[in-house]
Parts: structure tokens; C-alpha cells; sequence
């Protein structure tokens, strides 16, 4: 059932007439599928076939706006379908649906040629973004945690904090394609699982970013989500913490490598960890038995 329901539809939008080993699909649907008064075995397994297609290339459409604003509507729609015929849903959750699409445009680059750079910051982005809008929240620092002193502290980020860095200003570029969709409605058809998902009228292209180095912190607060550009000394120190760090030595890391010397520095990294802290970013560690993992 599982192997008749993620195959992919064919050129008309049905189940195919083949199975996996060259025999007629309906023979193999008669085998574990009963007819009845108004469809054959083959028409009623080729309702769950498309509805699984059509709502889970629907979800991915939703997902990914900016990717398809890359690569292009039909493109798109391709891509996905041989995204999800390889890796086809493993979850309860459609949320988790595009949770192994960065692997596959690493895997199979050709599906975004010549943007293969670009459509994985994309990618990453617009995950970032599924990740930040539902993962965890864990409680934040407490002030007993703040009188330990910064050689021996470390801490951890939310795990819905996503840490990217990218090499094109996708952040400017996905506000840019978000306006230029506005309200546009989608094709009605679409909503009722019954077609393929479609935009409702043609608009103009967004121009692709140019190359920009940009690091980012992908995140939510209030249950609104946002996403912050970050200093390099900031971004460092925060995956300096997301790996273990104590905050001394991610501090320390953290400014290995810059070049700015007008900066008074201990100030500046107060009022990081102030934002930080405000933003809801840092909380303790796991404990078990009263002692602090890791």
C-alpha cells in the first residue's frame, strides 16, 4: 500500500499503470484491494495515490516560496516530486516534509542548476524558518545561573535558534518575493487536494541576490517569527556556545579573528548577551541529578 501510495503520479496526473516490476498496476491493486459497486480496485487505490501527492506537494509549494522564485514554478514542482519519491514522508507531521530537502539538492544539484549555491542557502533559510516557527522552547537562564563565573558557565541555545551562514542576502531576497506574491490567491483547486498546486496568474520575476556573504539568526519571540543579521563576532560567539563552550572561551573565539580594535569590546559583548538573553536565545543546560550536563 505504502509503495503504491508514494509513487509518483504520471504525466496526467493519475497512478501509473505499471508496477514497480513491469506487471499491470491494477492486477497488484486487485490482490489487496476489493472493488466495489462504482470503482475498480484500481481507481480506489489511485485516490489515496494522488490525494498523497497532491497534499504533499501542496505543503512543500507553502513552504518554499523563495526556492520557487529561484528555480521556477514547473521546475519547482519537478524538483519536489523527485525530492519526495526519494524521500517520501517519514513522519506524522507534514511539517517535518522538507526536513531532508537540503541533503537531496546536495545530493542531485542538477534540480537548480546554474543556481546550486544559491537555492541551498535557500533551502537552509526556509527550514530555518519551519524549525524556528514550532521546535521547543526550553526555560531560560535563571539568575543562580548568572553567578556562575564565564570560565566555568556554559549555557545552550533554544533549539528553535537556527545559526546560518550564507552566501547571498536570501533574507532581503524572500521579503522581496513575499511582496511581490501580497494576497495573491491560489488556484481553489489546489486547497481541495484534487489538482495540483498552482499560483493563479503569472507575476514578474524577482531579480536573484548577488553574491553577499550573510550571517543570520533565524528565530522567534511572541510567537511571531523574525530573523536577525549578526556581526561576525556575534555570530562566533553564539556557535561557540552552541558547541559546548564556556562562555570565556566563546568569547574569547569569538574575537580571535577581528580586525576592528576601536571597539570597546567587554562592553559591546555585555550588551550581546543583554539582547540575547531579552530575545530569549540563551537558556541552561540540562540537568540531571542536580548537576549540569555536559
Amino acid at each position: 500500500m505504502a509503495t503504491a501510495v508514494f509513487r509518483p503520479l504520471n504525466a496526467r496526473d493519475g497512478m501509473q499503470a505499471r508496477w514497480t516490476d513491469g506487471r499491470e498496476t491494477s492486477t497488484v491493486a486487485e490482490s489487496f484491494i476489493k472493488p466495489n459497486d462504482r470503482l475498480s480496485s484500481f481507481e480506489r487505490l489511485e485516490i489515496y495515490n494522488r490525494v498523497y501527492w497532491f497534499r504533499v506537494l501542496d505543503c512543500l509549494y507553502d513552504d518554499y516560496p523563495g526556492l520557487r522564485a529561484i528555480v521556477g514554478e514547473k521546475r519547482f514542482l519537478d524538483l519536489a516530486t523527485a525530492y519526495l519519491a526519494k524521500y517520501p514522508s517519514a513522519s506524522f507531521t507534514l511539517r517535518n516534509l522538507g526536513s531532508r530537502l537540503e541533503k537531496f539538492l546536495g545530493e542531485e544539484p542538477q534540480w537548480v542548476t546554474p543556481n546550486e549555491e544559491l537555492a541551498l542557502d535557500m533551502a537552509r533559510f526556509e527550514w530555518a524558518q519551519i524549525v524556528a516557527f514550532d521546535d521547543a522552547a526550553l526555560p531560560q537562564l535563571t539568575t543562580d545561573a548568572l553567578d556562575t563565573p564565564p570560565a566555568k558557565l556554559r549555557v545552550r541555545l533554544q533549539p528553535y535558534l537556527s545559526l546560518l551562514e550564507l552566501n547571498f542576502a536570501v533574507d532581503k531576497f524572500l521579503l522581496a518575493v513575499k511582496k511581490r506574491e501580497g494576497d495573491t490567491l491560489r488556484d481553489e483547486a489546489s486547497n481541495t487536494f484534487e489538482a495540483m498546486p498552482q499560483s493563479s496568474k503569472r507575476r514578474r520575476a524577482v531579480r536573484l541576490p548577488k553574491r553577499e556573504r550573510v550571517l543570520l539568526a533565524v528565530h522567534r519571540y511572541d510567537n511571531q517569527l523574525y530573523y536577525k543579521r549578526l556581526e561576525p563576532e556575534a555570530f562566533a560567539i553564539l556557535c561557540g556556545l552552541a558547541n559546548g563552550l564556556t562562555v570565556e572561551k566563546a568569547c574569547v573565539a569569538g574575537l580571535a579573528k577581528t580586525k576592528r580594535t576601536k571597539v570597546d569590546w567587554p562592553r559591546q559583548i555585555q550588551e550581546w548577551f543583554h539582547d540575547w538573553s531579552a530575545l530569549g536565545w540563551i537558556c541552561q543546560r540540562k540537568s540531571v541529578g542536580g548537576i549540569v550536563a555536559g
